[in-house]
């Protein structure tokens, strides 16, 4: 193989590595607890539906006496979702809901989604394809 060819293939097999490296690096859920769900009840105050990521900012109602909490709480992406029947719709700054999510592992106000009910419609949202096709069949 001449220099050239050598050079370029080489070119070629770093920015393949470097591509994949960025792509299995690109999220982890390690700073979620996963073995852990943590049920919420509150007001969607804003909905950030972009990539990567879909985000659900909620204010939920405390426990006890005190102030309301400003949660994050952190969805697949767009296109999964749509491909589980959402739409940018499906959530609206006012929604009432329940949601349950795996709370952050340092204790900040955030999660990862798993479940919510709109409490104004009784329609469930899940996290997983799984979950909506079980849902459908209802």
């Amino acid at each position: 193989m001449n220099p050239t060819k050598r050079l370029r293939s080489l070119s070629i097999g770093v920015l393949l590595l470097a591509a994949w490296t960025s792509a299995s690096a690109h999220h982890s859920f390690n700073m979620f607890d996963m073995a852990k769900t943590l049920s919420l009840h509150g007001t969607v105050k804003e909905v950030q539906w972009s990539n990567p990521h879909v985000i659900l900012i909620v204010t939920a109602e405390p426990k006890a006496a005190g102030q309301p909490s400003e949660w994050s709480v952190e969805c697949t992406s767009p296109g999964n979702l749509v491909r589980m029947g959402w739409t940018r719709k499906s959530f609206k700054a006012g929604d009432k809901l329940d949601i349950d999510i795996s709370p952050l592992r340092d204790g900040s106000p955030g999660g990862a989604f798993r479940k919510a009910t709109l409490l104004e419609t009784g329609q469930v949202f899940t996290a997983k394809l799984q979950d909506a096709e079980k849902a459908d069949d209802k």
